[in-house]
């Protein structure tokens, strides 16, 4: 069975990511959306909405499984017995922190690899930071993440007020 990781913040997630999940599973027999949690970081979402939010995209879809990890992706590879990364690349100034990372994961280990995509036309320039931003300020994020993660913004931010 060919798996992959697809790993990510996924804070929230968008229509981009799930474009990409659906183009992995066109190439994988299973593709692992993993939640990276790096505690330094306060996110928007918890991982169990996270979680929810992407399980909610795939509901009949056996080959997504969603998890979790803290710590290096290589290592989580390891736990998992997945040696492949998939990637998404929106535009050039992706490339050089992907090209990085890719490169210091062959580095920690050399049976690691890196599978990139190029996004869709439809959402090169969509990024969950982009969203929570425009969200913050009471703009449309609808076409650009599921409906139930544009519902999760709103109240998020109905509560919180505008403050990104």
């Amino acid at each position: 069975m060919s798996v992959a990781i697809y790993p990510g913040s996924f804070d929230p997630l968008t229509n981009g990511h799930l474009s990409l999940i659906q183009r992995g599973l066109k190439l994988f027999d299973k593709v692992i959306v993993a939640i990276a949690v790096n505690p330094k970081k306060q996110p928007l979402f918890t991982v169990p909405e996270r979680k929810t939010f992407i399980r909610d995209a795939f509901p009949d879809e056996a080959r997504v499984e969603v998890d979790d990890f803290q710590g290096l992706l290589v290592d989580y590879g390891k736990r998992r017995g997945v040696k492949v990364m998939l990637r998404g690349l929106r535009a050039v100034s992706d490339f050089e922190y992907e090209f990085q990372l890719a490169n210091m994961n062959r580095k920690l280990d050399p049976e690691f690899e890196t599978v990139f995509m190029m996004t869709g036309e439809d959402y090169f320039y969509v990024s969950s930071n982009l969203v929570r931003e425009v969200a913050s300020f009471g703009g449309n994020v609808d076409g650009l993440v599921p409906a139930n993660v544009a519902a999760g913004l709103r109240a998020k931010y109905a509560n919180k007020g505008s403050t990104p």
